[in-house]
This record gives structure tokens, C-alpha cells and sequence, in this order.
């Protein structure tokens, strides 16, 4: 082919990250050497590739419909490459995860290290994403979600705590001054700090008790958008006294634990399946999701 795979793979590492600085810092390439790359693609293809300003680098229609297509082939390209793995002494390689807020903060940290260390060969890249995302086309080659959300041709292996619930908590200072809920339906009186999908979807709170089950929604003061920085700020609000929150009781538990917060409608809180590890059912796993796929089984027979 006239295109070279790796001016192909530098366009799509640029096109995700939406400009050359940002592409170059994962990509182990100089800026200049990304446009230098992209210049030689589009003059080969003999068409642009990218809008370049000096704010923002996005695909051309073109680019659009070139990245759609070649992202996941060079998936492909590289677990073809990645065979070779299965004649090293230990695999190496890129394992690249897509993976929700609460599992970068809740299931990861416990997993990660001990992998890194057991698999000094291999680079691992996360990707913090809420919505769902087929993980090839994102370049990507697993995912973590929840059981709910999971298509059906993929293989789902447990990671992380098997069950989870949410915890529904405010600040001392809150409570003194408006009293506290007993029933999730008072929660329509209060001041609560809720959270929003990038798609535009604010999930309402779910209550259980005795098998009797009630959605309520909330409304109050703030609304973050849900994963990273925007729920810390959800998490920093509901501490100085501006609501309630309603969360992963993982992620709240240390300050429920230094009484920063102090929990409501214990009684009600609805328990769930925990997370699962997802990538698409091929014949021949990359050697680098192989390794984390067993590392991740062994985990939870130890567990």
C-alpha cells in the first residue's frame, strides 16, 4: 500500500486526541513530526484530512469517514502483529481500556499496580468514559461496564466488588439546618446535588426497601456532569453544606468514615451487581488483554 500503516496510525492517534501537542505526548513523536506525517498522508490521498486552527484540530469529512473505517482495522492490524507475542518469554505491548469515573476510582487502583509489576512489558492506557462505546471502534481493546449495559456478543468476565450500592449523605452543618430525610420521597424538599450523562441523561436516585422499590428526582443547586472532576466537586460541595449527594458508597466512604458526611436512608439502599470486564470474543486475544483477562480471573478466585 502507497499509504504507510504508520502515517495511518499518527492520523488516527491525532484525529482522537484533537491536536498534534496533545497527540504527541502519548504517541512518543514531536508535534512537528505528527504534522509532518498527516502533511504526507493527505498529499498521498491527495485530500485534507484535518481542519487546523490554532485552537483545535478536527477531521474533515473526509478524515471523519477515513477515521470511522481505520480505527478498528488497525485493531485488527496489530492483533495479527501482537501473534508474534506468543513466542516472547512474557507479553508486551499496548493494552488500551475504556472505563467508567467510578471504576478508575473504585476497581483499578487495587488491580493496576500488582499488573504493572507483574507485566513490566506491557503499557496500559485508560480511557475515563461514562457513555458506552463500541471499544474497537474507539481503538480501544476492552472496556469496563456494568451488566445492564453490556452488549451481547461480548464476553463479560467479573471485575472488581460483585455487589455495590449507592450512599446517600450530606454534611452535618446541612442537616442541623434542614433536618434530615427518612423517607426517599423528602428528599423533594431538600436542597440535592445531582449529576448528568454527557447525552443529556440525569439518572434519577433508586431506593429499595422490603422489596418495595421508588425512583425519586431530586432537584437542588448543582448539577455535574457525571465522572472525574465534576463528581469531586459534587463530593466538595455536599462536605461544605450545599445538599445532599447521592453516590458510590466506595467513593464517598472516606469521608463518611472522618464524619465529613454522615449518611441518610441507610434502610434504603439498593445493592447492585458490581462491574464487569468486556472485550469482543475473538478466536486470538492480544497478548496484553490475555494477560490482564487472566490476571483479573485470578483476582477474583483470590477475592
Amino acid at each position: 500500500m502507497a499509504e504507510s500503516l504508520a502515517d495511518l496510525a499518527l492520523f488516527v492517534a491525532v484525529a482522537r486526541a484533537g491536536g498534534f501537542r496533545e497527540a504527541a505526548r502519548t504517541a512518543g513523536i514531536s508535534a512537528s513530526g505528527l504534522s509532518e506525517a498527516v502533511r504526507r498522508l493527505e498529499a498521498s490521498l491527495g485530500v485534507r484530512l484535518l481542519h487546523r486552527t490554532t485552537r483545535s484540530v478536527v477531521p474533515t469529512e473526509a478524515g471523519a469517514r477515513l477515521l470511522d473505517r481505520l480505527a478498528p482495522a488497525l485493531v485488527e492490524v496489530e492483533a495479527a502483529l501482537d501473534v508474534v507475542n506468543g513466542f516472547r518469554d512474557r507479553p508486551a505491548g499496548t493494552l488500551r481500556l475504556n472505563v467508567p469515573a467510578s471504576a478508575a476510582r473504585l476497581v483499578l487502583p487495587a488491580l493496576v499496580p500488582p499488573f504493572l509489576a507483574a507485566y513490566p512489558d506491557i503499557r496500559l492506557e485508560v480511557t475515563v468514559d461514562e457513555s458506552f462505546v463500541d471499544v474497537l471502534a474507539a481503538g480501544c481493546d476492552a472496556g469496563i461496564r456494568y451488566d445492564e449495559r453490556l452488549e451481547q456478543d461480548m464476553i463479560a468476565t467479573p471485575i472488581g466488588p460483585r455487589q455495590q450500592c449507592m450512599a446517600t449523605a450530606a454534611s452535618p452543618t446541612y442537616l442541623a439546618a434542614r433536618g434530615r430525610p427518612e423517607h426517599p420521597r423528602d428528599l423533594l424538599q431538600h436542597a440535592c446535588l445531582r449529576g448528568r450523562f454527557a447525552s443529556g441523561a440525569m439518572p434519577g436516585w433508586e431506593f429499595e426497601r422490603n422489596d418495595e422499590v421508588i425512583t425519586v428526582e431530586p432537584t437542588g443547586p448543582l448539577v455535574v456532569r457525571v465522572g472525574g472532576a465534576g463528581v469531586d466537586l459534587a463530593v466538595d460541595a455536599a462536605i461544605a453544606g450545599c445538599g445532599v449527594i447521592h453516590l458510590f458508597e466506595g467513593w464517598l466512604q472516606p469521608h463518611l468514615a472522618s464524619g465529613a458526611l454522615i449518611p441518610v436512608l441507610e434502610d434504603w439502599r439498593r445493592p447492585f451487581t458490581g462491574p464487569f470486564l468486556y472485550y469482543p470474543g475473538r478466536r486470538h486475544l492480544p497478548a496484553p488483554l490475555r494477560a490482564f483477562v487472566d490476571f483479573v480471573q485470578a483476582a477474583q478466585r483470590e477475592a
